[in-house]
């Protein structure tokens, strides 16, 4: 079983940054990478960004390509969302989920209960 905690969530403004974490305990076998997720209100969890624990480029949605940087810690088993150059279209829930890819496709296991991120204009 995999246990997910995210933090760092608040309230950022238009143009400024905020990082996120995310926390993983237990093992998922054969898992790849890892990878954020959102869901603002009324609309679909989307993919954000994916990072493999091996090394590989992280991948990024284009909507957030360029602005915002994933990044992990193997020894902490963390990850993180450096959210940067904010608009107020990235308010949303974030989540984090174990992938056996690192793609927005998936699949993806194992939810976090996300943390909250509101971009004030």
């Amino acid at each position: 079983q995999v246990q997910l905690v995210e933090s760092g969530g608040g309230l950022g403004q238009a143009g400024g940054s905020l990082r996120l974490s995310c926390a993983a305990s237990g093992r998922a076998g054969g898992a790849y990478g890892m990878g954020w997720f959102r869901q603002a209100p009324g609309k679909e969890r989307g993919f954000v960004a994916g990072i493999s624990w091996i090394g590989d480029s992280p991948y990024y949605a284009d909507s957030v390509e360029g602005r915002f940087t994933i990044s992990r810690d193997n020894a902490k088993n963390t990850i993180y969302l450096e959210m940067s150059s904010l608009k107020h279209d990235d308010t949303a829930l974030y989540s984090c989920s174990v992938g056996w890819t690192i793609g927005p496709k998936g699949p993806y296991d194992y939810w976090g209960q996300g943390t909250q991120v509101t971009v004030s204009s």
